[in-house]
């Protein structure tokens, strides 16, 4: 198979088109179409269904577009990785990060690392549940940042850790939740959770820690945006990092409840694929994190926020 068939069929998939993808790619739209029917031959298989309206990609056609696209990302990798170990560093690094690292680690991390680094363009994916590792695995993120998951599979991933964060319960201010003294009163509130599903979640596992059943779940959201609404404009109650909790741009709205429970306490760490933390540039950019991390914590403002 040849690289640039492979680009062929992956821009052909995403851009629905056959047309669309012969733009993306620079070629005539009959020479993507004989790069992929060619690919079709080579392989005995039919690739994209073709109607009026565009393509789409057969059973094969995903399978191959799956692993076309992880291919063709790790021999950009690598190409990058050759001319890191010959003191080039450029290319691009690409960072999944919870809205807690987007908002203390990131940017102090970025101010450094582009400094000495400011050939390597860097991509910020903020992502909402960590514990969904499937960027990492697909090769779409290099590191990703956030609260590190119980129970990652051996030998696949490299983990460093950052910094302590702790969990508060939050709810709509001056609501009727917002004053409650237990875990056990808010078992009636309806409950907003993070992630794909209701089923898992810190919520539920800040309950269950506490031995106590946890609450049905009410909503699930997938971004910070959503959490906040739910929280400040419907009267959910969910759970929240401490500092984006007590962010002026949040505090208006919500308020952390004087609980007799402890907040639930994670750890921020940064995950890679165990290949990948060998990268120069990666191993590079893991060292400014650990500094962003300790100036963060020898902060008196972080500190502030961990006690309140």
């Amino acid at each position: 198979m040849k690289i640039p068939a492979l680009r062929a069929l992956i821009s052909a998939i995403d851009e629905g088109s056959l047309r669309a993808a012969a733009r993306r790619i620079g070629v005539s739209q009959p020479a993507l179409t004989k790069m992929i029917r060619e690919l079709e031959q080579e392989l005995a298989a039919p690739l994209l269904v073709r109607s009026t309206t565009g393509v789409t990609p057969t059973a094969q056609g995903k399978v191959l577009y799956e692993r076309a696209g992880l291919a063709l990302r790790e021999l950009a990798g690598a190409a990058q990785e050759i001319g890191q170990l010959g003191g080039r560093m450029s290319g691009q690094l690409r960072i999944g990060a919870v809205p807690l690292a987007v908002m203390l680690l990131v940017p102090e991390t970025l101010r450094t690392f582009s400094r000495e680094f400011d050939g390597v363009h860097l991509q910020i994916n903020e992502e909402l549940y960590i514990e969904q590792l499937m960027n990492l695995r697909r090769g779409d993120v290099d590191i990703a940042l956030g609260p590190i998951p119980d129970r990652l599979p051996p030998g696949e991933f490299h983990v460093e850790v950052l910094m302590p964060v702790s969990m508060v319960v939050v709810a709509r201010r001056g609501s009727v939740h917002a004053s409650a003294r237990s875990l056990e009163a808010l078992r009636g509130a309806r409950w907003v959770y993070t992630g794909l599903s209701g089923v898992t979640g810190y919520g539920r596992r800040l309950f269950e820690q506490n031995g106590l059943e946890p609450p049905a779940c009410g909503a699930t959201v997938n971004s910070t945006l959503g959490l906040l609404s739910l929280i400040g404009g419907a009267d959910f109650v969910g759970l929240m990092p401490r500092p984006l909790a007590l962010h002026p741009a949040a505090a208006p709205f919500i308020e952390v409840p004087p609980l007799q429970e402890a907040p639930l306490g994670l750890v921020l760490g940064a995950i890679t694929r165990v290949e990948t933390a060998l990268r120069p540039v990666v191993r590079h950019f893991l060292t400014h994190l650990h500094r962003a991390a300790h100036h963060l914590q020898n902060d008196p403002s972080w500190t502030s926020w961990q006690r309140v």
